[in-house]
């Protein structure tokens, strides 16, 4: 019997052994086939130029879940930074709100208009800036290279710009004011004064905040950077001369001017303009300096040498549009079926040229606004109701 338990007792511990060894060359094996996946990743990253991993555009997410419930403010309720919970916003992103109480609201703002002035661009073309509520916004076109991935940065980049510049001088942002720098006579019947837009904080917080978000030394990593600044440009370099005159009876005997902000929507236009003759790119090395002995740091030239190099305010891109005519996962493409076309339009909006060839179908439909409104003293409108009838043109 002791015999017996014995044997029960040593083949137990062989298998246990077994067993053991079993596990150990099981987790050697999963090492090995993870250490190979992670070389294949780096080897493609490196042969592609473009990098595996890509967080650009992380922080964009804040313009869906910037509430009150996951907002952390300070003793005066001024909002500070998200809840680092959401793992939105970068160690660095958040110290830089907590450094200028009142910017986050700027920055959400910002980002909500540049995304508005973005499907305003671009609502009669294929790609019409599609948007989600997840905190990837935009989809998977940031991944990308193409002209649309150009414009999403210059646009959000120059959106953040342009509202904490504005901020400042509403003085809703506690490390910042007006530009008072402008100051004394400008010309003969006219002197600097008043309140300028702070577009030089607002071009330095975007720099450091929206840039920080940019990670490598690859191709994508030099056209987000340079698209970004693209962004900034445009919001710097739109700015104009404001007045306002002084005098007897309403007469402008003498002028006093500020610099303000360009309005979005001319931004807006400028940066489409840019999107429409952007540059193609490739990753390029200037080569050694001789008087410092070093090599210069890679840069952008175009991907035809006889083109010019590009501006700080063109648009770059280094990789063809995908085809946004039908929906495709692997790009996040949604096509255009569905979409409202002219039928009338020889242009992009047309229906020959927006439901790429597919053909549309026509429906009308009864609609009923208010109208030949009223204004009765004091304080009432009275409206009637109009009924009409609209034609539709959808892309099948």
């Amino acid at each position: 019997m002791c015999n017996l338990h014995w044997w029960i007792m040593w083949n137990f511990d062989i298998c246990l052994l077994s067993l053991h060894i079993v596990i150990e060359d099981t987790m050697r094996i999963l090492a090995l086939l993870l250490g190979v996946k992670a070389a294949c990743i780096l080897l493609v990253s490196s042969l592609s130029g473009t990098g595996a991993v890509n967080n650009s555009g992380r922080w964009w997410g804040i313009v869906n879940v910037a509430s009150s419930a996951n907002l952390l403010t300070n003793s005066k309720n001024v909002q500070l930074v998200l809840d680092p919970s959401l793992a939105l916003l970068s160690r660095r992103q958040r110290r830089l709100i907590r450094q200028n109480p009142g910017i986050l609201h700027a920055i959400a703002a910002g980002l909500h208009t540049a995304i508005q002035e973005c499907k305003w661009q671009f609502r009669n073309r294929r790609w019409d800036c599609p948007t989600t509520h997840s905190p990837a916004i935009f989809g998977k076109i940031v991944n990308r290279g193409c002209r649309e991935t150009a414009f999403v940065f210059a646009i959000t980049s120059a959106g953040v710009t342009h509202a904490v510049a504005r901020s400042c001088s509403e003085g809703a942002i506690e490390s910042c004011t007006c530009d008072y720098r402008r100051r004394g006579p400008g010309g003969p019947d006219w002197h600097w004064g008043g309140c300028s837009d702070n577009v030089d904080f607002g071009r330095m917080f975007s720099r450091e905040f929206v840039d920080s978000s940019e990670r490598g030394r690859d191709l994508r990593y030099l056209n987000n950077l340079h698209n970004n600044e693209a962004g900034r440009m445009t919001v710097s370099s739109e700015m104009r001369q404001e007045c306002k005159c002084h005098g007897m009876s309403g007469s402008c005997v003498v002028r006093t001017c500020w610099m303000r902000l360009p309005s979005f929507r001319a931004v807006g236009d400028f940066l489409k303009d840019r999107f429409d003759g952007a540059s193609r790119v490739v990753y390029a090395n200037k080569g050694s300096n001789r008087a410092s002995h070093r090599a210069d740091p890679r840069h952008l030239e175009p991907e035809n040498p006889a083109h010019k190099p590009p501006s700080s305010r063109d648009l770059v891109y280094f990789e063809k549009s995908p085809n946004f005519c039908s929906y495709n996962g692997k790009t996040g493409t949604h096509g255009t079926s569905g979409r409202n076309c002219n039928s009338s339009s020889p242009a992009l909006d047309g229906c020959e040229l927006l439901c790429c060839g597919r053909g549309f179908k026509t429906q009308t439909e009864k609609v009923t606004e208010r109208c030949h409104c009223t204004f009765h003293w004091c304080c009432h409108v009275s409206c009637l109701n109009c009924t009409s009838t609209q034609t539709l043109h959808q892309c099948l």
